[in-house]
């Protein structure tokens, strides 16, 4: 039938066909910041490559399928032999390929490797969050598996390999592989010390059986797993392979799929250990020692995923309000508009910006880096991945009902926002993990003072902001109950130093002034209205120049 009612205007054409790299400021900067300039070309190259590949309808469409195709537990075949295979939609793993492709688990062993898989990460992951979950873990393993030289030779290299291969064989067999991680069981939860999977030792050098149970195991379907359990010794770190050498599949059976708020396209599963073959990593006694250094890698990677999602979020409201008009105008130039569109694009800079840092420091690998990061990460992620759900809320709010459509894309986003808080430690764990560092490791505060005071005397609000951080910190009484109020304050100085250092006046004027100086409201659209809110929008806007 012929529409005869109506002729549709004003509707905001899709945000698809564009470079998600170029158009990102912030990001293209802190590349150019933080990658030596002879290698600059090839980066912004294979970025420039990824970013185009983020923005175009392809990959939309497969994020799309993806999470309207959630994956299927298979336990049996059809005759009745267990299998416990996990059947995914082939837009997840058209997107795993492009991304292993593109260099997103390789990052230890390149020139300026965290870099340029941080920013790829942050590129790629806007196209689609879920399936960035197997990606963070694979490049995590690495640093957990090098305390084991002979399994870090064997494992690497398929590790960072830039070729995807789907299905269960023999790792021998496949040119790259994927890793997940089993830490979490029922009656403990965070508290990994509670674990009560055993391992059984066998006469073979560093071979155990494992029995229990994992209530959390991520992405399932993959080649191996890094896993906590009991052995005589003490709780200690395995690598569980999913396919044993022979070709015989290890026991490995997978009780359910978690059914989440989010993250719809990426399997979560409980699995059960049974006389599970496993490889011992690390010393006896030593597992949560071992598997740490994978935990801040993802964790890291908790920040750079919140800030893709925060992006993207900024990304579509600065779109939809460049087209559409209301009350006889177009709504980027009402003031009222664009004051939230500016507080919403300060907060995704500073994420940003504060990810990149940190992998700068991942590839600068100095001790006085690593103390750095020994506070920064856990701080970045605790203040971060918070900010990222009220981000997106907003971003969705100024698409006004059509943000609270499906079809725009934003409830994705929003049901995926919380996660990055969640996983790898919640809140209170972040922030306990903090004090955790200045109580034991004074050198992660001096290396952390050292950084904000990088930016001292180029603005009296952060210089303030500062000094009151400095009394607190002298203040331990009732530490613990204001750990998060602690953290938060830490992580806002850092973004402030981070933005007044490298940041366009406009964007560290108004931080400072908002986050810093106190001159802000309880939500976004709050600002100061003396502030240039039209540059720091306009800066945001996600078009290439």
């Amino acid at each position: 039938m012929a529409a005869t009612t109506h002729t549709v205007t004003n509707q905001v054409p899709p945000l698809v066909g564009y470079d998600v790299f170029a158009a990102d400021r912030a990001l293209t900067e802190a590349v150019e910041r933080h990658i030596e300039p002879g290698l600059l070309p090839v980066a912004r190259e294979e970025l420039g490559t990824l970013g185009r590949s983020a923005g175009s309808a392809q990959a939309q469409e497969w994020g799309a399928q993806a999470n309207e195709h959630p994956p299927v537990l298979r336990t049996h075949d059809r005759y009745g032999n267990r299998i416990d295979e996990v059947e995914f939609h082939p837009a997840w793993h058209r997107l795993l390929g492009h991304a292993v492709a593109a260099g997103l688990t390789d990052a230890w062993g390149r020139p300026a490797g965290h870099v340029r898989r941080a920013a790829g990460f942050l590129v790629w992951t806007q196209a689609e969050a879920g399936h960035g979950c197997p990606l963070s873990m694979t490049h995590a393993a690495v640093p957990a598996l090098r305390t084991d030289p002979v399994l870090a030779a064997e494992w690497e290299p398929r590790l960072t390999s830039y070729v995807y291969e789907e299905g269960l064989r023999p790792a021998s067999e496949k040119a790259g592989v994927l890793f997940g991680m089993g830490m979490t069981e029922k009656q403990g939860g965070t508290d990994v010390r509670s674990n009560t999977t055993r391992a059984e030792p066998l006469a073979g050098e560093g071979e155990y059986l494992l029995t229990g149970h994992k209530w959390f195991c991520s992405a399932p379907m993959s080649d191996g797993f890094l896993v906590l359990a009991q052995a005589p010794g003490g709780l200690s770190c395995f690598l569980v392979p999913r396919v044993l050498p022979d070709g015989t599949r290890n026991a490995f059976a997978i009780q359910r799929l978690k059914d989440k708020l989010g993250n719809k396209s990426n399997a979560s599963s409980e699995v059960e250990f049974d006389g599970t073959w496993a490889r011992r990593v690390g010393e006896e006694g030593r597992g949560v020692r071992t598997i740490i250094e994978m935990v801040a890698a993802t964790r890291l990677d908790c920040v750079v995923g919140s800030a893709a999602l925060m992006r993207q979020a900024v990304a579509q409201a600065i779109h939809h309000a460049t087209y559409r008009s209301a009350f006889g105008g177009l709504l980027i130039d009402k003031p009222l508009m664009r004051n939230v569109l500016a507080d919403l694009a300060l907060e995704s800079e500073a994420a940003t910006v504060l990810a990149m840092r940190l992998a700068a420091a991942y590839d600068t690998d100095t001790e006085e880096e690593r103390a750095f990061l020994r506070i920064a990460v856990p701080a970045a992620k605790y203040w971060v991945t918070k900010r990222c759900t009220p981000v997106v809320g907003e971003a969705l709010e100024c698409l006004g009902g059509n943000g609270y459509v499906e079809e725009s894309g934003m409830p994705r986003l929003l049901r995926e926002a919380p996660l990055n808080s969640i996983w790898e430690g919640s809140g209170n764990v972040q922030a306990l993990d903090v004090l955790r560092a200045l109580q034991r490791e004074p050198r992660a505060l001096d290396a952390f003072l050292r950084e904000v005071g990088k930016a001292r005397g180029a603005d009296h609000r952060l210089d303030a902001a500062i000094k009151d951080l400095l009394t607190e910190l002298a203040d331990l009484e009732g530490i613990e109950a204001r750990a998060r109020r602690l953290v938060e304050r830490m992580a806002l100085v850092l973004q402030g130093s981070l933005l007044v250092r490298w940041a366009p006046p406009e964007v560290s004027d108004a931080f400072c002034a908002s986050r810093l100086g106190g001159d802000w409201g309880a939500a976004f659209g709050t600002l100061p209205h003396s502030l240039d809110l039209a540059s720091v929008v306009a800066r945001a806007r996600p078009v290439a120049d």
